[in-house]
């Protein structure tokens, strides 16, 4: 929070007041307007400082191997009965330290998510690999960073935080999400960058991360445990729910989903809903909702339809049922829309 500075007293004659000729008034001053500020502020919700409220959510970790456990969340979109708890989290028990993918979507919710870590080993966490920087996944790393682990993700997450989105995301947790997120919030940037694929040795395992986009996101980044046999995908997929695409490469994402499920993993967790052991089976929601969308939108693209004559026309009906289709769908939609209009603006002039 920046606090400006105090106003000058001025006097009825609108002259200076004289407080910086009595220094003990002048500091008086200053210590009120300093206190009334912080008053304020903290009763507001949102003070400097402010601890935020320890969630009541159920975090219980679920074993998929004897060194692998996640979290899965609540199905649907973020919410204040859900407690920002809507997304996956996973970690990883090496013979010396532990590995930590994603770190859910407030603070509170990554002191959680470290409690329990702390209840199944009480080994170090030595490295959060981050999938993608959108809310649900990273506001959980000052936790981690705190705990001393060192914080990885892909280099166009730098590209990210250097834009106005990350502020502008944080003040609507702040509302949308107090007493979870509060003023003491703060954008934990990655403390190292990958550029594509990489690779580390840790506690006896393999861990190759896998640069996946632009699909989802442009530095979408999965995990994968060699020995384990556990691809951590990150949201390339979603089971359960109604996939969230925002400003996404869908053309990519659908791409990235065939590279995903050539490589056979064992068992998928996934960004949203429960891990998978049948990967190509399971991505199914994910490519499915992708391809109808680009098939719809296309084709109001090429009738030259107004987006909201396309919406009213498609049949929603096979995806309606499915959480969170209320809050996404339309967005998804539009933003679909916008990139497929975009594409054949593009494409009729290069052929000019």
């Amino acid at each position: 929070m920046m606090l400006a500075r105090p106003p000058e007293r001025r006097g009825e004659a609108g002259e200076p007041c004289g407080c910086d000729r009595h220094p003990r008034l002048r500091i008086a001053l200053w210590l009120l307007w300093l206190a009334v500020a912080l008053g304020l502020a903290l009763f507001a919700g949102h003070g400097l400082g402010q601890v935020p409220a320890p969630v009541t959510v159920d975090l219980t970790p679920k074993q998929l191997t004897p060194r692998v456990w996640y979290v899965q969340g609540d199905a649907g979109a973020v919410s204040l009965r859900n407690q920002g708890f809507m997304s996956n989290a996973g970690f990883v028990v090496a013979d010396d330290a532990v590995v930590v993918f994603d770190a859910l979507g407030t603070p509170a919710l990554g002191e959680a998510l470290l409690a329990q870590i702390r209840r199944i080993t009480d080994k170090p966490v030595r490295r959060v690999v981050v999938s993608h920087y959108h809310a649900d996944h990273f506001y959980g790393l000052q936790a981690f960073k705190a705990a001393g682990a060192e914080v990885i993700a892909h280099r166009a997450v730098r590209d990210y935080l250097a834009t106005e989105a990350p502020a502008l995301r944080l003040a609507e947790r702040r509302q949308s999400l107090a007493p979870w997120v509060t003023g003491s919030m703060q954008i934990v940037p990655p403390d190292r960058y990958v550029d594509g694929d990489a690779s580390f040795r840790l506690g006896g395992l393999d861990f190759r991360l896998v640069a996946a986009g632009p699909a989802h996101t442009p530095e979408d980044l999965m995990m994968l445990v060699e020995q384990e046999g556990v691809l951590f995908a990150g949201d390339l997929v979603f089971a359960g729910r109604l996939p969230f695409v925002g400003d996404a490469d869908t053309r990519a994402w659908l791409a990235a989903l065939e590279r995903l499920a050539a490589r056979s993993p064992r068992i998928v967790v996934t960004g949203h809903g429960p891990a998978s052991t049948d990967a190509r089976r399971d991505l199914a929601l994910t490519r499915d909702y992708l391809l109808f969308l680009r098939s719809e939108m296309g084709r109001a693209v090429d009738e030259m339809l107004e987006f909201d004559e396309a919406y009213a026309r498609t049949d929603w009906s096979r995806f309606a049922a499915l959480p969170a289709f209320d809050a996404a769908n339309r967005r998804n939609a539009y933003n679909v829309y916008l990139s497929m209009q975009r594409d054949a603006l593009s494409g009729a002039a290069n052929r000019r």
